[in-house]
């Protein structure tokens, strides 16, 4: 009697990672922009806020690393961990 062979699904294939890596540029991109208007904004406005400027300048950086690097996880929700090799030409 042969083996069942297990069938695996395309569509629990990830995103590409060409497809991955633009969205995470894109999302550093717009953080670091968001950065420089605060930059703009500590030269433009009066003293009170120019610290709320320059305090969102200041630590903008690290969440923006933190979100860029919000992706490609290795497991995500209602995927199967495959515990057995797919099976090789017979």
């Amino acid at each position: 009697m042969a083996k069942k062979k297990k069938v695996f699904k395309i569509t629990d294939a990830p995103l590409a990672l060409t497809r991955d890596q633009a969205a995470r540029q894109k999302r550093y991109f717009i953080s670091m922009m968001i950065r420089t208007a605060c930059f703009v904004l500590t030269v433009i406005l009066p003293s009170p806020y120019r610290w709320i400027a320059l305090a969102g300048a200041a630590g903008l950086p690290y969440f923006a690393v933190v979100i860029a690097n919000a992706g490609r996880e290795t497991i995500t929700r209602n995927t199967q961990i495959i515990e057995e090799k797919p099976l090789s030409l017979d």
